[in-house]
């Protein structure tokens, strides 16, 4: 079984990582390793996080990792929140604040169009590789749905008439950026560690 560390803290984001990877990976997290510091994330695109984050787990493990940087980028608001995604309305991770001030954001916008976007940035044996995940679709004018974390329960994907909080894991790793996203990473593992 390969060990990869995923640069998360994020139990959710873990779980739909490891659900699309398989059994053959085992992944770790930087607290399994002993780094309980936050990683800092300061580049300004989803790209920069990713590979900020990346090189940081490396540098202090010198270990096989990858990290993620997701943003949620509505053409309304000039694509933001974007690389704020996740500190959207604090510095925190306030998955409420961030939603309540997407809606307020976007009352009486014409268009309710988005795109969440997720970056894997990846150092396998002192090599770094970007892996791109994206779904279309729309702001929902509420919430709906207790599934899923952040804006899952905003969020319509195109094609669809409910939000990834209302769908189970299984059918938003099917259709979801992130899950796009880990399938690419996942087939480069596969193909690497035949």
């Amino acid at each position: 079984m390969t060990e990869l560390i995923f640069a998360t803290n994020n139990a959710h984001k873990l779980a739909e990582v490891e659900a699309v990877l398989g059994d053959r990976f085992r992944l770790l997290t930087p607290r399994d390793c002993g780094i309980t510091e936050e990683i800092p994330e300061e580049q300004p695109t989803l790209e920069g996080n990713a590979l900020q984050k990346a090189r940081y787990i490396h540098e202090r493990t010198g270990r096989d990792c990858f990290a993620d940087d997701t943003g949620l980028e509505v053409e309304a608001l000039g694509g933001a929140p974007g690389v704020h995604s996740a500190r959207y309305a604090t510095d925190g991770h306030d998955f409420a604040a961030n939603n309540r001030l997407l809606l307020r954001n976007l009352a009486g916008a014409s268009t309710r169009r988005a795109r969440f976007r997720t970056v894997i940035a990846l150092i396998l044996d002192g090599r770094e590789s970007l892996f791109q995940g994206a779904v279309e679709g729309r702001i929902a004018e509420t919430e709906a749905g207790c599934g899923g974390f952040g804006y899952d329960p905003l969020f319509v994907p195109e094609g669809c008439d409910r939000t990834f909080a209302e769908m189970t894991d299984e059918q938003k790793n099917a259709l979801s950026h992130r899950g796009r996203a880990v399938r690419k990473l996942a087939e480069y593992l596969h193909n690497r560690t035949k």
